[in-house]
């Protein structure tokens, strides 16, 4: 039983630190961000991409139209939708 923990765990490990080294120097994920765009205030809940002022994880918007939660478009997409932003909307 020892040694299937073991195996799991190293394959969790390799997994982990193959993915994570990919994305770090993958050429193609950093030309592809260059072309997209945060769009705010127009996220549904659970569905934004990244943190938020509030919160530290993709998918923790708590509401819809979140103003300060944000998805990734291609860029000039944003100002098409109603109600997209390019920057944060100050919350009052």
């Amino acid at each position: 039983m020892k040694d299937i923990n073991k195996i799991v765990k190293s394959a969790m490990t390799s997994l982990i630190a193959l993915t994570t080294a990919t994305s770090l120097v993958n050429p193609a994920h950093s030309a592809a961000r260059e072309k997209m765009e945060k769009c705010y205030s127009i996220v549904k809940t659970a569905m934004n991409d990244c943190q938020t002022a509030t919160q530290s994880c993709a998918g923790s918007a708590t509401k819809d139209k979140q103003p300060d939660a944000f998805i990734f478009l291609p860029k000039g997409t944003c100002n098409k939708i109603v109600g997209g932003n390019l920057t944060p909307v100050s919350q009052k």
